[in-house]
């Protein structure tokens, strides 16, 4: 289930068998304090199949095709926000030669195919996707990255709400799969990151790009296996 980005899930809590209703089992995304391991079990959040983003396959030439650009945000940049930061850094250190930026002020619900189209170009030809935190740290531009071997330069703090704290929060599920991504606390440490990034070798990116394409790909099986293996438990006992 998509819950709440803030993890405000309590009109659910009377379905569930432990609370006398009918729900023996619930997947529910989002570092949920409800996961319990039992009949609670957390569930990734995905790509957006919502706004047409397509199931991607892995390729030899995304892991050996050079990528032009080390890094890239396209996305709607509200006003007091963590992504306003991000784009005021990478103004002041004129990285947006380095990086392809495409930012709006106002969201859409939905993507044109011409937009969809530049998304998935800007993934395909950059070695980092760069993914502030929104009303959660979990967002789908860090599975779209995985998609294409983009590898996600994410946010790691915690929002406001009621989600988990502690225990590898947020992003528990992906830290304890072991997620090749690369966190930052803060913005303000990206033009190091960036310059390390120059100092690579290709070949050591093409390493990269294709552990984590093997990463996403072993951790999708995964989720997969848990999921039915959950099911049998609970229902075929």
């Amino acid at each position: 289930m998509l819950g709440s980005e803030r993890c405000s899930n309590d009109w659910l809590r009377p379905y569930l068998r432990a609370q006398g209703g009918f729900v023996d089992l619930l997947f529910l995304v989002y570092d949920s304090p409800w996961v319990n391991g039992r009949d609670v079990l957390q569930w990734p959040l995905g790509v957006a199949t919502y706004r047409g983003f397509p199931v991607v396959s892995p390729s030899a030439e995304m892991v050996t095709a050079e990528r032009p650009y080390l890094c890239n945000f396209l996305g709607t940049v509200y006003r007091n926000s963590s992504r306003e930061r991000l784009m005021g850094i990478l103004t002041q250190h004129g990285l947006e030669q380095d990086c392809l930026i495409a930012a709006r002020e106002t969201w859409v619900p939905q993507e044109t195919a011409e937009s969809l189209g530049r998304y998935q170009v800007a993934l395909a030809q950059s070695d980092l996707t760069l993914c502030p935190v929104g009303v959660n740290a979990e967002c789908y531009r860090i599975y779209e990255a995985c998609s294409y071997g983009s590898v996600p330069v994410v946010e790691d703090v915690g929002t406001a709400g009621e989600c988990a704290g502690g225990g590898g929060s947020p992003l528990r599920l992906l830290k304890a799969a072991g997620a090749p991504f690369l966190f930052l606390k803060d913005w303000a440490d990206l033009p190091a990151l960036l310059q390390k990034e120059r100092e690579m070798t290709r070949r050591e990116k093409e390493e990269r790009r294709r552990g984590l394409l093997e990463w996403y790909g072993t951790f999708r099986m995964r989720m997969r296996d848990r999921f039915t293996q959950a099911l049998k438990e609970a229902f075929y006992r």
